[in-house]
């Protein structure tokens, strides 16, 4: 095992890190992450596994002497998951990254169906499906490649950035923000629209684990105020964004922010259920010309919401039908 400290940045070499970071998680559910990413057919040359103990109460690095010269470790002091993932990117050194949360694994596989699109296709991402369920079913079709900006006039967005492989090079000076949450919904657009060849597959490569204490099943009310004003935040900011772009770039942002305010919408609803608060939140969504929603046909869901949040009485079937989390 290596450990690491303030490495510089290296040469790519046609290998692809996975960035795995960890913050007070089940050393067991660390190994078994560990352990999916070996057991692919990669050769150790093909292959770099970088853990950030993200300032963890108790270090793995015990659980983690078995692993020896196969991984790199990397301890700070706790700042959080973007400065994780930006200390994983500085350090990495293959031509491709994929992110990992240490509570999750690949599925051997499906996987193994990405990694063929990325040695045959040289993509610049490879979009692939999240699970928290293993499925023997295996797509060995794919399509592409799209450019980034097409896929998302066409598609909606998945925003998690474990979702995907995707070439380093594409980042350019792009990182994750630091210190908010839902940080994967700011980052994971702007590089989508970087990429000149996506691919883009509905094999189920990646199992997620839904823990009660996660940032998304937090039950805290001041907890949920801050991710939902974290998320009207990115909204703001992507929107802003999109005016300065070329218009097949602003076209699919648009899309992206459209789509983002309605689940913000709906999950202010969901998380608070409090009329007040949300009526102030729409408020705040028309000053910045961000609702009522674009009258665009993307789904029949964001359709049919649309009609509803636009009047009073239609935001209060809304808050009926919309169970509280």
């Amino acid at each position: 095992m290596q450990i690491k400290q303030n490495t510089p940045l290296v040469d790519e070499t046609e290998k692809i890190s996975f960035i795995i970071t960890y913050y007070n998680i089940d050393v067991d559910m660390l190994c078994q992450c560990i352990d999916s990413i070996m057991a692919l057919s990669l050769r150790p040359s093909e292959r770099e596994i970088i853990v950030i103990d993200d300032g963890s109460e108790v270090s793995p690095i015990q659980a983690l002497q078995k692993y020896n010269n196969d991984i790199i470790y990397i301890r700070q002091a706790n700042q959080g998951l973007s400065a994780a993932r930006n200390a994983g990117i500085r350090i990495s050194t293959g031509m491709y990254i994929q992110f990992m949360d240490a509570d999750d694994y690949l599925i051997q596989t499906a996987f193994e169906h990405c990694l063929d699109i990325v040695r045959y296709k040289n993509p610049d991402i490879v979009l692939f499906q999240l699970t928290d369920k293993e499925s023997k079913d295996v797509p060995v079709t794919f399509e592409g490649p799209v450019e980034g900006s097409e896929y998302m006039r066409q598609h909606n967005l998945r925003a998690s950035a474990c979702g995907y492989i995707f070439r380093k090079a594409t980042l350019v000076n792009l990182r994750f923000r630091s210190g908010i949450l839902h940080e994967d919904e700011e980052f994971t657009p702007q590089l989508v629209l970087r990429a000149e060849r996506l691919f883009f597959t509905d094999a189920e490569a990646y199992f997620y684990r839904k823990r009660s204490k996660s940032i998304t099943n937090d039950d805290d009310l001041k907890w949920r105020l801050r991710r939902l004003g974290d998320m009207e935040q990115i909204i703001m900011n992507l929107h802003d964004r999109a005016d300065s772009l070329p218009q097949a770039d602003r076209e699919a942002l648009q899309r992206r922010v459209a789509q983002l305010t309605m689940d913000y919408i709906y999950n202010h609803i969901r998380l608070t259920h409090d009329g007040k608060l949300l009526e102030e939140c729409i408020e705040r969504l028309h000053e910045k010309g961000l609702f009522p929603l674009p009258d665009r046909r993307y789904t029949h869901k964001y359709t049919w919401f649309r009609r509803l949040s636009m009047t009073k009485m239609g935001r209060r079937v809304l808050m009926v039908a919309i169970p509280k989390q």
